[in-house]
């Protein structure tokens, strides 16, 4: 039986020994085999915690042939390709022949006996993936803290970085020979909030270059949001591929490949296709380089096994609703209450001392599309704050805050030029055949915070329109019309946006809360100067983080007995005066209730909760009437 350290350092020779004891027992079924292997080595206990991750350590840190993980983002979806599963190789001395496993495997080993009557092509998909759009701060440095895997600066490995560079990114620093540990003992403390747009990461050999305007087709990663650090991979994938969807969450385990030949074969490639007959070659140059860029900058990574993940919160069990984590669920229902309550004080303070606009945004950030009934997205909760203050960066800095609690999320400041310069919805470029991507491809539950106090007077243009249409049917349907020129593709999303505005928006929302700031307008600058300065102790914050993750992950019902409760109280509300709620109204009480029902950890509703629940949505309709009779002008 291999050792850990065989088959996390050579996991090639787990899988040609199987192979090899496969030859005088054609119908073993090895290659199941194999997977199974290495899905027992990764069920033991920590066993996930000793294989090194691409997004923590630097790619010459890692060695070739090893098996890694990769937690990412399925961006893009190529062709399949052929490639040689089994071939015969030639021994030029002895002309002795021998049988070879091409999978998991680029390059082939020399003296390939291409005649051979035994050689069988295989099938692979290659999904190009990249890290986790707009993933926080604090959960990469919390998975790198995890990480118990042992590496040393690769010998055998020389990234090929001085002849393939980014070219005009030659601001890499000697901190790159660092792994990221060691570097940030050195580096002190860092705010994670420091941007408001996605956090630093530190520790990257290949990062999205800020500014993608020169040599964009050797250098843009393709990331969805601007800014973006981190390795893209093209991950090769053998068996049941179409369980797979683009802008899946999945944690890869493979065999990495940072092969140089494929340098090689991508330079042969670009220099004899500007000799062929363009009627021939079926690949156009811009089309090789998307497909096959160098693997020091795109290594290649081939899929043993991936479990897509629920969510990617580090402080939770990787499935949280599995029966080995149930004493870990049981011991968080029991604290949610108690966590809510300071969850609402805390939350209460930074919203100037509006309890009532806490309580909403509690609801709003545990909301989840648990079903779609036709078109309709159920579950979804986009609130519209209105009544923020433009002093002080009071928007970002609710932003940052919210940074600090959910796993990812993206600011978007609806300024006239972002509208009208952003890429938002991702379009198919047919040239280079991929996928390119927008700022709204991004996976399930991340928090869209879209700052409209950011507006200022001028003209949408084309752009600008189509931007802000997108924006409206992520809220209205959560779904985005990806644009393939010839038409459009919908493709559902699970994004949970929260709009920013003094007014009222001028998108659409499942609920509209104006601010009521408890602070008088004299102390505002003085209030908002010290709030960035609270700082929750760690224990605390990684409370409200579990909480809110595990409220989205609770299932919920209704029994027939409170429907009925539900029916006859709409039915008496709507005897005294017809006009006073709708059935837009109900369903919006149905989504508050059962939100309110899974903040307290509970998985159905009680009548408790949905008296509460029309308590809060009567204070919150007589809040923005007489918001209304004060600002007449306002819709």
């Amino acid at each position: 039986m291999p050792s850990t350290h065989d088959w996390i350092n050579d996991p090639l020779g787990v899988v040609e020994g199987m192979f090899a004891a496969s030859q005088s027992n054609p119908n073993s079924g090895w290659e199941a085999r194999a997977v199974e292997f290495f899905k027992d080595r990764l069920k033991e206990k920590d066993a996930h915690t000793l294989v090194p991750s691409l997004n923590d350590i630097p790619m010459h840190y890692l060695k070739p042939n090893s098996l890694v993980k990769f937690r990412c983002f399925i961006q893009d979806m190529f062709d399949p390709e052929f490639y040689m599963g089994v071939y015969e190789t030639v021994d030029p001395a002895t002309q002795a022949k021998t049988l070879r496993c091409g999978k998991y495997k680029d390059v082939t080993e020399c003296g390939v006996d291409f005649n051979s009557k035994n050689t069988v092509t295989a099938e692979r998909q290659t999904f190009y993936c990249v890290p986790i759009p707009g993933e926080n701060p604090w959960v990469k440095e919390r998975y790198a803290n995890s990480s118990q895997a042992r590496v040393v600066p690769s010998t055998s490995y020389v990234p090929s970085r001085q002849k393939r560079s980014y070219e005009e990114d030659d601001d890499m620093d000697d901190m790159d020979t660092q792994p990221q540990k060691q570097r940030e003992a050195h580096a002190g403390p860092q705010s994670p909030t420091e941007h408001h747009g996605n956090g630093d990461c530190k520790r990257q050999e290949t990062e999205a270059p800020s500014s993608q305007t020169t040599s964009a087709s050797h250098l843009d990663l393709n990331f969805p949001l601007p800014g973006e650090k981190g390795p893209s991979c093209l991950v090769k994938v053998y068996e049941d591929w179409d369980s797979f969807k683009l802008n899946d969450m999945l944690e890869v385990y493979g065999i990495l490949s940072v092969s140089p030949a494929l340098s090689a074969l991508a330079d042969e490639k670009d220099a004899s296709s500007s000799l062929l007959d363009p009627t021939e070659c079926m690949e156009t140059a811009e089309e090789q380089r998307v497909h096959c860029p160098p693997a020091s900058l795109v290594p290649r990574l081939h899929m043993l096994y991936a479990k897509q993940l629920q969510h990617n919160n580090p402080l939770l069990p990787s499935a949280a609703t599995s029966e080995d984590n149930s004493a870990f669920l049981a011991s968080t229902l029991s604290e949610m209450p108690s966590v809510r309550e300071e969850l609402l004080a805390y939350l209460t303070h930074v919203l100037l001392g509006d309890a009532l606009a806490a309580e909403y945004l509690i609801l709003h950030l545990i909301s989840n599309v648990y079903v779609r009934r036709d078109v309709l997205p159920l579950g979804k909760f986009t609130l519209n704050m209105s009544g923020c203050p433009t002093v002080a960066s009071y928007t970002e800095r609710l932003y940052q805050i919210i940074q600090q609690l959910v796993p990812s999320s993206h600011y978007l400041g609806m300024s006239l030029q972002n509208m009208n310069q952003m890429r938002l919805v991702p379009k198919k470029d047919y040239v280079a055949n991929r996928l390119v991507s927008g700022a709204l491809q991004l996976a399930k539950n991340t928090s869209l915070y879209l700052d409209e106090t950011q507006l200022e007077q001028g003209q949408l243009d084309t752009t600008g329109v189509r931007n802000v249409t997108a924006l409206g049917n992520l809220i209205s349907w959560q779904k985005v019309d990806y644009d393939f020129n010839y038409h459009q593709m919908e493709f559902p999303c699970n994004i949970n946006v929260l709009i920013a505005s003094e007014g009222r928006s001028l998108l659409p929302s499942d609920c509209q809360i104006h601010l009521q700031t408890q602070v008088a307008p004299s102390h505002l600058e003085e209030y908002l100067s010290t709030m960035h300065m609270l700082s929750q102790a760690s224990s605390q914050l990684n409370k409200f983080r579990i909480y809110l993750s595990v409220a989205r992950l609770l299932d919920y019902s209704i029994s027939d007995e409170v429907t009925k409760s539900v029916e006859d109280d709409f039915v008496d509300m709507r005897k005294d005066d017809p006009q006073s709620i709708s059935a837009e109204d109900l369903h919006r009480m149905l989504v508050v209730a059962r939100l309110l029902s899974l903040s307290q950890g509970q998985t159905s509703l009680s009548r408790d909760s949905w008296l509460r629940a029309k308590h809060i949505e009567a204070l919150r309709r007589s809040r923005m009437e007489q918001h209304k009779c004060v600002n007449g002008n306002e819709p």
